[in-house]
């Protein structure tokens, strides 16, 4: 559902600074993918994920989803397509509304404006069974202001806010990272639920080897802009750490310390 035909990102072209991002990618994403993507600080891995959300232009090459050619379209004609989550638990929600507000604002994401607001009976009642799935009790605190929520509460809201519409892709820009170990679990298995009960298609940016090998169907692992490797099925279901740390052994500059912490 998702292609990318010899796509390139270079930054600061012509500069002292120049750096090519992403080096002739080509990449295809079946429906129903949770692909997770691994590789050291400056890999490509976000620079990727942004070309494909829209947030940046690529150099060269395309973008389609369903076949059909969205390269020169911009993030916000993209928004009806993607569903994303950040890393900041702070971005994504509008900190001084509520949680039922942020919903509406959600449910209502590329709908033409008009001047009807009012919540239905039947939106709350929505809400409040989709809020009952992250099992925080949200579901009891529906005017509570998303500012005064934790940020394992709040990514997990963000989470339901970026699939309640149930977009064509799931972007997941290590939207765990900036929480401690136990909430990014949390966090993580209701990530793994949504996608599993909605049969979404994902694409999960992580630098946790561990979270990249236990959650999805398919690993990919990128290094200096490239794709150096792509698993899937029973064969990823048999990795080990050591099996992907092996990969970047001959790889310059491949191994951060930031990577090698999350073993």
């Amino acid at each position: 559902m998702l292609e990318l035909q010899e796509i390139y990102k270079t930054f600061n072209k012509g500069t002292i600074t120049e750096k090519k991002a992403i080096n002739g990618i080509d990449l295809k994403l079946n429906e129903g993918d949770f692909v997770t993507v691994i590789g050291g600080n400056g890999a490509g891995k976000s620079t990727l994920l942004n070309l494909i959300a829209g947030v940046y232009e690529s150099d060269y090459g395309k973008i389609l989803v369903d076949g059909i050619d969205i390269t020169e379209k911009k993030e916000y004609a993209r928004a009806g397509l993607f569903g994303r989550v950040f890393q900041d638990p702070m971005t994504g929600t509008a900190s001084n509304m509520g949680i039922e507000e942020n919903l509406a604002l959600a449910k209502r994401k590329g709908n033409p404006r008009t001047l009807k607001w009012g919540i239905t009976r039947a939106e709350r009642g929505e809400y409040i069974e989709k809020l009952k799935r992250l099992d925080l009790g949200l579901e009891k605190r529906l005017n509570l202001k998303v500012g005064l929520l934790s940020g394992g509460q709040r990514q997990a809201l963000t989470l339901l806010m970026a699939t309640l519409k149930k977009p064509r892709l799931l972007l997941l820009d290590e939207h765990t990272a900036a929480l401690d170990p136990k909430t990014a679990k949390k966090v993580l298995e209701i990530t793994e639920e949504i996608i599993r009960e909605d049969k979404l298609t994902a694409f999960m940016v992580t630098h946790n080897i561990k979270d990249a090998i236990h959650y999805g169907n398919r690993l990919i692992m990128m290094n200096d802009g490239n794709i150096i490797y792509d698993v899937s099925g029973e064969e990823k279901k048999s990795l080990e750490i050591s099996d992907l740390l092996k990969k970047f052994e001959n790889e310059e500059n491949a191994l951060s310390d930031k990577l090698l912490l999350s073993q």
